[in-house]
């Protein structure tokens, strides 16, 4: 299946000079959803990435990762902005290309020693796939992995994350 054609491509959002990759497509196809998500499992798996838990940033993490951990017979983790969780957290900050942002994930969420693979839609400049990294790590973890569905490879983001698997759908 072509899941570039299930993508659409929005010149100029959210700023002038910004492509951006539009998933909101891909999932309202259902066999195009079914194939994501049956492929992304698939290359998991081939790849070695045996998890415990699977984390997914917010927001469009939370979409494909509680469908992968499925998959995957594992638990889901939601990484979330600050603020959204009630319990005590961990929290990294990362910077932006305008500032700085902050990512938290429940102190208990994680079981010290687990197998952790880090789930988004897209990975462009890897700001936010290291930084969940780095709170996998204050969780005392094993990080296995990443995974994306879109992959903007003149970015760089790849070249920001630590050396483990990564797995990729589509590129551009």
């Amino acid at each position: 299946m072509d899941l570039k054609s299930l993508i659409r491509s929005i010149p100029d959002f959210p700023k002038p000079g910004i492509l951006y990759r539009d998933i909101t497509t891909l999932l309202r196809n259902p066999d195009g959803l079914r194939y994501t998500v049956d492929t992304f499992a698939q290359k998991c798996r081939e790849a070695g990435l045996e998890a415990d838990y699977v984390l997914g940033m917010e927001s469009r993490g939370f979409i494909f990762g509680p469908t992968l951990a499925y998959q995957m017979g594992a638990g889901f983790i939601p990484v979330r902005k600050p603020g959204k969780l009630p319990a005590a957290v961990h929290t990294v900050e990362y910077e932006l290309e305008y500032g700085v942002d902050r990512l938290e994930v429940h102190q208990d969420a994680l079981v010290p020693e687990s197998r952790v693979l880090i789930v988004d839609d897209l990975i462009a400049t890897g700001g936010t796939a290291s930084a969940t990294a780095n709170l996998v790590e204050k969780a005392g973890c094993s990080l296995v992995g990443f995974g994306f569905i879109i992959e903007l490879r003149d970015l760089g983001g790849r070249q920001k994350l630590p050396e483990v698997p990564v797995v990729t759908l589509i590129e551009y």
